[in-house]
C-alpha cells in the first residue's frame, strides 16, 4: 500500500502579503504526512519588474517572458518567494528545500513554440524526475518548488505554476497515493463567481465541458481544470480545488473521471 502524499499548489497573491502566508504556512506545517508544495508570485514579479521600469505583458492570463522579464521572475520566484516560503516553514519545525525545475534536474522543459502568440522564454514540462523527488519525501525532506524550469542546455524558463503541480504529482503518483490540491482565493470552483456560496462540489468532465460551454468555467479556471483532469487521468487519486483557508479540511470542488 502507498504512503500518502498532498502536493498543495497555492498563487502568488495568498504566498505574496504576510498574513495570508502566515496562515497557509502555519496550515500547511499541519498537513499530516507526506508533502510538497508548488508556488506562484506572479503580483511580486509585476511589482518588481515595474519598479525596474520593465512592463509586464499578459495573454490569457499568461505572462510573456522576454529576456528583461525572465531575469526578474527567476529572481523573485527561484529567490524571494521561494526562500521566505522556505524560512517560514523551517520556523515551524518543517524541513524544508526549495528548488527549481533546474536543481537536481527535477523538471526539464521545452522554450514554447510560437504559434498565435510568442510567449517569450516559457517553459512546456517535458519530463519530471519523480524518482529524484521521491527520494527526498521517503527522507522527510519537504520540496517547495518555484515556477521555473529548465531545457538541460543551461536556458531557465518560466513555466505555470499550476502545471508544474499537476506534472509534478502525475511524476509522483508511480510511487504515492497522491492527492493534488489547487488552492486559491475563492472556495471552490463557484458557479457564480460573486456567490461564495455557489460551489460545485463535484465536477466529471462531462459536467466540465457543459459549463465551458455555458460560460460558467472560464478564464483562468480552464487551464486549472484541464491540468487536474489531465492528473486525474495519469493516476494520480484525487483533485480538490479549494480556499487556501481550507487546506487539510473537507470542501471546495473534487475533480473525478
Amino acid at each position: 500500500m502507498k504512503e500518502k502524499l498532498t502536493v498543495i499548489k497555492v498563487g502568488g497573491k495568498i504566498v505574496e502579503e504576510a498574513d495570508t502566508l502566515s496562515q497557509l504556512l502555519n496550515d500547511f506545517s499541519l498537513l499530516p504526512g507526506h508533502k510538497l508544495l508548488v508556488h506562484g508570485g506572479g503580483r511580486s514579479a509585476t511589482q518588481i519588474a515595474a519598479q525596474l521600469g520593465i512592463e509586464s505583458k499578459m495573454v490569457n492570463g499568461r505572462r510573456i517572458t522576454d529576456a528583461e522579464t525572465l531575469k526578474v521572475v527567476t529572481m523573485v520566484y527561484g529567490g524571494l518567494v521561494n526562500k521566505t516560503i522556505v524560512a517560514g516553514l523551517q520556523a515551524r519545525g518543517v524541513n524544508a528545500i526549495g528548488l527549481t525545475g533546474a536543481d537536481m534536474d527535477v523538471i526539464r522543459s521545452v522554450k514554447r513554440p510560437v504559434k498565435d502568440i510568442d510567449y517569450g522564454y516559457a517553459g512546456d514540462v517535458k519530463k519530471v524526475d519523480g524518482e529524484a523527488l521521491a527520494g527526498l519525501i521517503r527522507k522527510n525532506v519537504i520540496p517547495v518548488m518555484a515556477p521555473l524550469t529548465h531545457d538541460g542546455k543551461g536556458q531557465i524558463l518560466n513555466t505555470n505554476a499550476d502545471t508544474i503541480a499537476g506534472e509534478t504529482a502525475k511524476a509522483l503518483a508511480g510511487f504515492f497515493d497522491v492527492t493534488l490540491v489547487y488552492c486559491f482565493e475563492k472556495r471552490s470552483v463557484l458557479s457564480d463567481e460573486n456567490d461564495d456560496n455557489s460551489v460545485i462540489p463535484v465536477l466529471t468532465p462531462d459536467l466540465f465541458r457543459q459549463y465551458v460551454k455555458e460560460g460558467v468555467i472560464k478564464e483562468g479556471m480552464i487551464p486549472k481544470l484541464e491540468n487536474a483532469f489531465e492528473a486525474i487521468n495519469a493516476g494520480v487519486t484525487e483533485v480538490i480545488i479549494t480556499s487556501a483557508k481550507a487546506i487539510g479540511q473537507n470542501g471546495g470542488t473534487t475533480v473525478k473521471k
